[in-house]
C-alpha cells in the first residue's frame, strides 16, 4: 500500500473511531471483525440482512449461480412500547447454460396492513399514481400479497446466541467450525438447494471502513467475507446436481431504531452494487449510490480491491458507466445488461457483462422490481489479462409506478419490434422474408426492393410511427403474465398487434375521408387512396410473420389462428355498421323517445371495432400463457368490457375535451350518432329530442351551435349516465377475474389499467 493510501486509512479509521462513538455499542469497534458476535442479529437495528451469492458448476459442467437475503426489521409498537420484528426472504437460481431466472419471494404476514398505512400517508402526500396505488390497496384490504410473493406460513426462528434463521423451508445458519450452510427451497417451482460456505479470507468492512448509508438514508454497518469455497447439492425440476464453486457473504445491520425513530423503508436512495471474484486472487466489490429526491443526483460510491495476500484497497476515483440496454416486458423497465468498471489508481479495466438478460426480480418489497443477476467480467488487471464472475444488484430505479409512463415504455418497445420488422432501409433477407410466398424470391432485383419500401414499408411506417402509446400491446403481453406464463419470448409479437390496428385506421381514414390522423395529414391524401388502401390491407397479413416465432405446439397456434381471423371478421363487420351509419333510427328515437334499439346499435359496433380485438388479444395472450379456461373466459370477458368503456368515454370527452389537439363537439360536426345522444334521446322532451337532431344532421361547424347541443346533453344527464355506465360495465366484469385469478403484481396492473382507460389517457 502506498504511504499516501496508508494515511488516507489512517484518517479514515480515526474518522470511524468518532462516528462509531455516536452509535449502538452493538456496532463494531476499530479492528477486525468478531464473527462471533456480529454475525448475530441485533435485535434494536431498524433494517438487518444476511446475503449470499455463489457461482457453481455440476460434476457435467452445468453452470449455476444463486442469490439470497434474509431480512430482519424492528420496529417499536406505538401503543406498547414493545420492539416488533418483520421477516422476508428473497432469492434466485440463474441457470446460466438453459437462460432461466427462477426467484422466490416471502414477505412477513404483517406486510398487507403495514402497507395499507404506508398508502394512507402517500394519498395523504398525493405521492405516486392513484391507480395503482387504488389496485395495491384492494389488495391488501383482503389480506393479501400480491404474487410472486408469497407469506412466511410459519413463525420465523432467530437464533439470538448462534447464527440461525430459518424463514420456513429457508435457512442459514453457522456451524461451530465457523462454516455457514444455506438451505433454501420453492416446491410450488421445483427448485432447491442446500450449499455449505467455507470462508477462505477474513471479512472485510466496506464503505467508510464499514460504515455506509442505503434505503431510507439508514447508516449500515457493512462487512463481507468475499470468498468462500461453496459445495451441496441444486434441485432443479426433479434433476440433483452435485455442485462445487465460489462463494460470497455479507451481513449489514443499521443502528438502533430508538436512535433513528423516523426510519422507514421508503427507498430514497438507489444504487448499483457489484462483486466480482476475479482469476488472478483478487476480490472485488462497489456501489453507487443516487439520490431519488433530488432527481438521480450522484450520493456517493467506493470500490474496494482485495488482493491475493488479502491487502484491503479502497477508492472513490471509479467509473461504472452502463453500456448495453435490456428491456423486460413484464415491467417495461431499461436496464443495464453490460457495464465498463475502469478504477484508475489500482490500473483495472473491466467489461462487465450479464451472462444473460432476463435477471429481473419483481417483488413488492422493492416495488416494481430490482435487477440482481449473475455476470462475468473480462480485462486488464494491472496490465495482466484477468477475468472472473460476479453479481450485479439494480435497486431504486423506477420506483414511480406511473401508468401513463409505463404504457410509453410500452410503446418504446413496440416501436423497437415495429423497426426490426419494418425497416426502412431492409437487408436483402428481410426484404425477402416480408414478400416470400411459393413462388421464392429469386426472381426480385433491388429495383422491387426499393418500391417495395417506398409503396409498402413507408407509408405503414408513415403513420404507426406516430403513435407513442401501445395499450392493445400490453394486453396480450399481461394476459400472458397474469395467468402464470412468461410473456418475455413474445416481445417481437407488440409489432404484430400495432401494425393489424395501424392497418384498420389507415383503411378506416380513407373511408371516412378524414384529414388526419395521430396528429398529422391522413394517409390517403399524402400516398393517394389506391396506396393507402393497399398499405393498410398488407398490414393484415405482414404481422402474421410474429406467429412463427417461439415456436407453438400445433394445436395451440391453431387455436391462435382461430382467434386472430375471428378478431379480423369481428372488425370489419363492425367497420360497416359503422360506415352504413344510425341515422335511419334516429327519426322514431325522437318520436317517440325510446332509444332502445339506438343503444343496442351503439353496442354493437362498439363490441366489433373495438372490444373485440382487445377480447381477443386478452384471450390469445391467456391461452399462450397457460391459463384455465375459465381464467381465459373472464380476462375475455374484461377486455370486452374495457373496449367498450374506452369507445363510450371516447364519446363523452369528444363533447367534454380530450386533448389539445382537436376541439370539442367533433363528433357533431361529423354528423355522428354517439352513445351521449342515444342516452340523449330517452332523457330529453320532444322539443329538445328534435332540436338535438336537427342540429346534428347540418353538422355544424359554428362553435356556440356546437356548444349548446352539448350543453343540452349535458344538462339532461345523458353525459353522466354513459360515464357511469362506463364504470359500471368494468366494475361487473372485474369480478369474475377477481374470483379466478390470483393476486398478483400482473393482476394489479390490469386492475389499474381498466381504471386508466376509463380516464381515457
Amino acid at each position: 500500500m502506498s504511504k499516501t493510501m496508508k494515511q488516507e486509512t489512517d484518517a479514515q479509521q480515526t474518522d470511524l473511531k468518532i462516528i462509531l462513538s455516536d452509535y449502538d455499542s452493538t456496532w463494531p469497534a476499530d479492528g477486525p471483525i468478531d464473527l462471533d458476535i456480529h454475525d448475530l442479529p441485533h435485535d434494536a437495528s431498524g433494517i438487518e440482512w444476511w446475503y449470499q451469492n455463489c457461482h457453481l458448476t455440476s460434476k457435467d459442467g452445468k453452470r449455476l449461480s444463486l442469490f439470497a437475503s434474509f431480512f430482519r426489521a424492528a420496529k417499536r409498537d406505538e401503543h406498547t412500547g414493545n420492539l416488533n420484528h418483520t421477516h422476508s426472504v428473497i432469492w434466485s437460481l440463474s441457470d446460466i447454460d438453459g437462460k432461466k431466472y427462477y426467484t422466490d419471494s416471502l414477505v412477513d404476514g404483517s406486510l398487507p396492513s403495514e402497507a395499507l398505512k404506508m398508502i394512507k400517508k402517500y394519498d395523504e402526500k398525493n405521492v405516486g399514481t392513484k391507480w395503482i396505488r387504488r389496485a395495491l390497496k384492494e389488495v391488501y384490504e383482503k389480506g393479501n400479497v400480491p404474487l410472486p410473493d408469497r407469506f412466511l406460513k410459519k413463525t420465523v426462528t432467530v437464533g439470538t446466541k448462534n447464527l440461525s434463521l430459518e424463514y420456513d423451508e429457508n435457512s442459514f445458519k453457522k456451524e461451530e467450525q465457523g462454516n455457514y450452510h444455506l438451505n433454501l427451497e420453492n416446491p410450488s417451482k421445483g427448485i432447491a438447494c442446500r450449499l455449505d460456505f467455507v470462508p477462505l479470507t477474513n471479512p472485510v468492512r466496506h464503505g467508510n471502513n464499514g460504515v455506509g448509508s442505503s434505503i431510507g438514508r439508514e447508516d449500515l454497518f457493512y462487512y463481507f467475507i468475499p470468498k468462500c469455497e461453496v459445495s451441496g447439492e441444486i434441485l432443479i425440476d426433479n434433476t440433483v446436481y452435485n455442485v462445487e464453486g465460489s462463494g460470497w457473504y455479507d451481513h449489514e445491520f443499521g443502528r438502533s431504531v430508538d436512535e433513528n425513530p423516523n426510519f422507514d423503508l421508503e427507498h430514497d436512495l438507489a444504487w448499483n452494487w457489484i462483486a466480482l471474484q476475479l482469476d488472478n486472487g483478487c476480490q472485488i466489490s462497489g456501489y453507487n449510490l443516487f439520490d431519488n429526491k433530488i432527481n438521480g443526483a450522484h450520493a456517493g460510491g467506493i470500490v474496494i480491491m482485495i488482493d491475493p495476500d488479502g491487502e484491503i484497497n479502497r477508492t472513490e476515483d471509479f467509473s461504472f458507466t452502463p453500456e448495453d440496454y435490456w428491456t423486460s416486458v413484464q415491467t417495461f423497465i431499461s436496464y443495464p445488461v453490460s457495464w465498463r468498471l475502469e478504477i484508475p489508481e489500482f490500473n483495472i479495466s473491466l467489461s462487465v457483462k450479464a451472462e444473460f438478460p432476463e435477471q429481473e426480480f419483481i417483488t413488492i418489497l422493492s416495488p416494481p422490481a430490482i435487477w440482481e443477476g449473475c455476470v462475468n467480467a473480462t480485462g486488464s488487471f494491472m496490465a495482466a489479462e484477468v477475468s472472473g464472475p460476479g453479481y450485479i444488484e439494480i435497486n431504486g430505479f423506477n420506483t414511480t409506478i406511473n401508468i401513463e409512463n409505463f404504457l410509453k415504455n410500452v410503446g418504446k418497445a413496440t416501436q423497437k419490434a415495429i423497426e426490426s420488422l419494418l425497416p426502412l432501409d431492409p437487408t436483402d433477407d428481410e426484404f425477402y422474408r416480408l414478400v416470400n410466398s411459393s413462388l421464392g424470391t429469386s426472381f426480385f432485383s433491388t429495383a422491387d426492393k426499393e418500391q417495395y419500401v417506398s409503396t409498402v414499408i413507408k407509408p405503414i411506417r408513415e403513420v404507426v410511427d406516430r403513435n407513442k402509446k401501445s395499450w392493445r400491446s400490453y394486453v396480450f403481453l399481461a394476459c400472458i403474465d397474469v395467468v402464470g406464463g412468461n410473456s418475455q419470448p413474445f416481445v417481437d409479437w407488440l409489432a404484430m398487434l400495432e401494425i393489424i390496428h395501424t392497418g384498420s385506421l389507415i383503411v378506416d381514414d380513407v373511408q371516412d375521408k378524414s384529414d388526419t390522423r395521430r396528429g398529422g395529414t391522413a394517409l390517403h391524401l399524402m400516398y393517394g387512396e389506391a396506396l393507402a388502401i393497399n398499405a393498410g390491407n398488407a398490414c393484415y397479413f405482414i404481422g402474421e410473420l410474429m406467429m412463427h416465432s417461439p415456436k407453438l405446439p400445433e394445436h395451440i397456434r391453431l387455436q391462435v389462428y382461430e382467434f386472430y381471423f375471428g378478431m379480423m371478421r369481428a372488425g370489419h363487420a363492425g367497420q360497416a355498421m359503422d360506415i352504413s351509419g344510425l341515422h335511419y333510427l334516429m327519426p322514431d328515437a325522437v318520436n317517440s323517445g325510446d332509444n332502445t334499439l339506438l343503444e343496442k346499435r351503439i353496442y354493437t359496433i362498439h363490441r366489433l371495432k373495438t372490444a373485440a380485438s382487445s377480447c381477443t388479444l386478452a384471450k390469445m395472450g391467456a391461452l399462450l400463457g397457460g391459463g384455465k379456461p375459465e381464467e381465459i373466459n373472464a380476462l375475455g370477458v374484461f377486455f370486452e368490457a374495457i373496449g367498450v368503456a374506452y369507445q363510450i368515454m371516447d364519446d363523452v370527452l369528444n363533447l367534454q375535451g380530450y386533448d389539445n389537439n382537436r376541439d370539442k363537439g367533433e363528433d357533431i360536426t361529423a354528423g355522428k350518432i354517439t352513445m351521449p345522444v342515444a342516452k340523449a334521446m330517452g332523457l330529453l322532451p320532444l322539443d329538445k329530442r328534435e332540436y338535438v337532431w336537427e342540429i346534428i344532421q347540418t353538422m355544424p361547424t359554428d362553435r356556440a351551435i356546437i356548444e349548446s347541443v352539448i350543453v343540452t346533453l349535458q344538462n339532461c344527464g345523458a353525459i353522466a349516465a354513459c360515464r357511469q355506465e362506463a364504470e359500471e360495465l368494468v366494475e361487473e366484469a372485474w369480478k369474475k377475474v377477481d374470483e379466478v385469478v390470483e393476486d398478483s403484481f400482473f393482476k394489479i396492473r390490469i386492475r389499474a389499467f381498466g381504471w386508466f382507460a376509463l380516464k381515457k389517457g
